[in-house]
């Protein structure tokens, strides 16, 4: 049985966008510490790329956790939450949740870049909301809500916990009251 996290592939490529504009906000933190290391804004861009219609689905599978990676080559945990954005983004070609991973960590990464600014993280999930159409936001509407299922990103793992578990929690009750 396939998990409800998974969502079609057209909801799929509709959070795709959605995921990749997520990441590409907070880019810029990871690429102050790593300039030179691209494998996040490849991610950013694949994302895109299946968003459109580009690529496919098993392709991208076997891509997904390339950027994730390139959270171990940078030392500062904004930069590494900045990454992981991006491996989120990059993974909703497998798994629809993965786009409320990737808004989760962006939150997490603009948190962490501005310790002095306690609103940052709200802010930063307003401006998430404010990007989300009507498309992309019925998709998202049909993912259990985080610790529902446990057949993928949204059970009881990472995702659930501290400020990644409290932005999705945002981002969904959000999702669903509109």
């Amino acid at each position: 049985m396939v998990s409800p996290q998974a969502l079609s592939e057209s909801d799929r490529r509709q959070v795709a966008a959605w995921a990749a504009d997520c990441a590409e906000r907070v880019l810029p933190v990871f690429e102050a510490e790593a300039p030179s290391d691209a494998r996040p804004r490849e991610a950013i861009a694949r994302a895109r790329a299946f968003a459109r219609g580009e690529l496919d689905t098993a392709g991208e599978i076997r891509q997904r956790f390339v950027a994730g990676r390139a959270a171990h080559a940078v030392s500062s945990p904004a930069a590494a939450a900045a990454a992981r954005a991006a491996a989120q983004a990059a993974g909703v070609a497998h798994m629809g949740a993965h786009a409320l991973g990737a808004a989760a960590y962006a939150a997490k990464a603009v948190g962490l870049a501005a310790p002095d600014r306690p609103a940052a993280v709200d802010e930063e999930i307003a401006w998430q909301l404010e990007q989300l159409t009507q498309q992309p936001r019925s998709a998202l509407r049909k993912l259990p809500l985080l610790g529902e299922d446990s057949a993928g990103p949204l059970g009881p793992g990472l995702l659930a916990s501290g400020v990644l578990g409290s932005s999705i929690r945002q981002l969904q009750a959000a999702i669903a009251g509109s």
